[in-house]
């Protein structure tokens, strides 16, 4: 691979923590929808961890599955940077319910969260891939639920 494992790893993880940070803001400032705010920001912390933990449990011994990151650098990067502009932009302006799941259905189709989707639903092509989808089961499929959410609850897609 002509990328750094590691670096693509500690991008992909700032993009999961930024995304739960813009979750967890929406779960404060929307009480109507908060606990599909807070189910999706634990998600996405959780999705940083099992980066975390499967880069320094298997890296280094060659097993981490690295189909699981996106292997576009710069795109994570103007993700991420691009995510925490908007996170302080609706940190000084609240956002409209509209707004807010628009800007969810976007991150969550964005370079590395789809990547990451696309890993967790494909078949596993090895014990650790299945142990990783296994411990992500219930905590995938995030623009599909945002979307439902938005078609059971009236919000204009």
């Amino acid at each position: 691979m002509s990328y750094d494992i590691t670096e693509l790893a500690e991008e992909s993880i700032k993009l999961e923590l930024n995304v739960s940070d813009m979750y967890y803001l929406f779960h404060s400032v929307f009480p109507d929808d908060a606990s599909l705010w807070w189910k999706l920001g634990l998600e996405e912390k959780n999705h940083a961890a099992l980066i975390r933990n499967g880069i320094e449990q298997f890296e280094p011994v060659g097993a981490f599955p690295h189909e699981i990151l996106s292997d576009r650098l710069q795109d994570l990067k103007e993700t991420n940077k691009k995510l925490r502009s908007i996170l302080q932009q609706f940190k000084n302006t609240q956002p409209s319910t509209e707004l807010a799941f628009k800007t969810a259905l976007e991150l969550e189709v964005s370079s590395g969260e789809s990547h990451y989707q696309y890993f967790m639903d494909k078949e596993a092509n090895s014990t650790i891939e299945e142990v990783f989808q296994r411990l992500n089961r219930e905590e995938k499929d995030h623009a599909e639920r945002i979307h439902s959410y938005m078609k059971d609850n009236d919000i204009p897609v």
